[in-house]
């Protein structure tokens, strides 16, 4: 006689459902992440290996139209020394991020980089990585 059970469980765990549910939340986030628009002005920046961090600084970004921006807000080439000055007065360190479009002429960015230089403030010139 027979008597074994014929409903046995078998131990083995089904990943069907659990990858479903993280392709679901890859998709999620891929989509997710095209909509995040940062609030920065487009320039094309020169490309360089070197990469540097500071903490506190003010961006000053030239375009190709030769447009002047601190921090976003436009400003005149004839008030950027003022208005460099008035926002880097509270600072111990006052470092510039100069951010120029890799079409600029280099005049520009000379007289960005002699502002610094007169006010004694530290110029980053942003660029592009290499990869």
């Amino acid at each position: 006689m027979n008597i074994r059970g014929r409903n046995k469980v078998t131990p083995e765990f089904n990943m069907s459902s659990m990858t479903d549910i993280v392709f679901l939340l890859l998709i999620f986030f891929m989509l997710a992440s095209t909509l995040v628009t940062t609030n920065a002005i487009d320039i094309l920046l020169p490309k360089a290996s070197g990469k540097t961090e500071n903490k506190r600084s003010v961006s000053v970004s030239i375009t190709k139209d030769l447009n002047y921006y601190i921090d976003q807000k436009l400003v005149g080439q004839s008030v950027l020394e003022n208005e460099l000055v008035q926002a880097l007065s509270n600072q111990e360190q006052p470092t510039i991020v100069l951010r120029a479009e890799k079409t600029v002429p280099v005049d520009n960015v000379v007289k960005v980089m002699d502002i610094a230089n007169r006010n004694k403030f530290k110029v980053i010139l942003a660029v592009k990585p290499n990869n």
